[in-house]
């Protein structure tokens, strides 16, 4: 039987900067991407991917702000947002995937879930938003809008610039884990929780209400490697390896760790919150229930991380 490896690939690490975050570019950074995902098809992984969405959910609500003011036309809630970019992201991966299998003679189906997952209406984040969307900005830039938005708040991102942070309630199921199961289990690639899923809260019997909201794309993706018995999580990043010592002169780059090992550094304050920390926590939360190894690294190093040629591999 093939070895079943997630793959979450960062929202920023498909719009590079702000000066190429058209679709089209965006679609080209999905190419390049999806290279390396067909690599590991070829070699006999069963692969999922799920995405992050939080610069194109920035982009979405930045749409809707504009056309309500400027046309009157009507405002689009936050999750509504999410399922858009959901479908819109999800849908250029699937098209990128087909056309690389299709260019390789590869004889293999991708599909894509429009994926809710449940959320406690209780979760303490609903009153304290840490979830970063949308583009980075100046200092300046941040106060500009705090003016006009005064109920936004705008935090500093790991040195990169401010972003505004919404609610980010943590993931409790995977609605339509069964759907994603029988496509695997059929042989297709599935694209899936993209953005985190779409979050939804339980409101009866077997009913769920949408929230606004932005899920964690790290914890939604371990929550359904966990629901799904992947062996492999690798999340995606903008560094080939995890450092410790971030930015400083004793910085060291990490190939292979344990789970004691981590849980240590997560302890000494070596992981960035918002930024390398919900990466190492939905690690831990994997590995901790059926998971066999998790590997972090940039998407163009992934044909040689699952090879254990690069990334940083934390292993029970």
């Amino acid at each position: 039987m093939s070895k079943l490896v997630i793959v979450a690939i960062g929202g920023n690490s498909l719009v590079r900067d702000n000066g190429r975050d058209s679709i089209q570019d965006q679609y080209e950074a999905v190419r390049e991407t999806v290279v390396n995902i067909a690599d590991m098809v070829q070699e006999g992984y069963k692969v999922v991917v799920t995405h992050g969405n939080g610069p194109q959910v920035g982009f979405a609500m930045q749409r809707v702000e504009i056309a309500s003011e400027v046309s009157g036309m009507p405002t689009i809630p936050l999750v509504n947002c999410v399922a858009d970019t959901q479908g819109g992201i999800g849908y250029q991966i699937q098209q990128a995937l087909t056309n690389e299998f299709a260019r390789r003679g590869i004889n293999k189906k991708v599909a894509s879930v429009i994926t809710q997952v449940e959320v406690s209406k209780d979760d303490p984040n609903f009153q304290n938003p840490t979830k970063p969307v949308g583009s980075f900005f100046t200092l300046e830039q941040a106060e500009a809008m705090k003016k006009d938005h005064p109920d936004w708040v705008m935090i500093e991102d790991s040195g990169r610039g401010y972003r505004r942070v919404v609610p980010s309630p943590k993931p409790i199921d995977i609605v339509e884990k069964d759907a994603i199961k029988s496509l695997i289990d059929a042989d297709y690639v599935v694209i899936a929780v993209g953005g985190g899923g779409i979050p939804v809260v339980r409101t009866g019997d077997n009913t769920y209400d949408g929230v606004d909201a932005v899920i964690d794309k790290d914890f939604a993706t371990s929550l359904l490697a966990e629901q799904v018995n992947a062996e492999t999580l690798i999340i995606t990043t903008g560094v080939s390896r995890v450092c410790i010592n971030f930015g400083k002169p004793n910085q060291k780059a990490l190939e292979k760790i344990t789970v004691e090992e981590t849980k240590q550094y997560v302890t000494e304050n070596h992981f960035a919150p918002g930024s390398m920390l919900p990466k190492i926590e939905a690690s831990l939360s994997f590995l901790e229930k059926n998971g066999s190894r998790v590997i972090i690294t940039n998407p163009e190093s992934l044909k040689d991380a699952i090879h254990e040629r690069a990334g940083t591999h934390i292993v029970k």
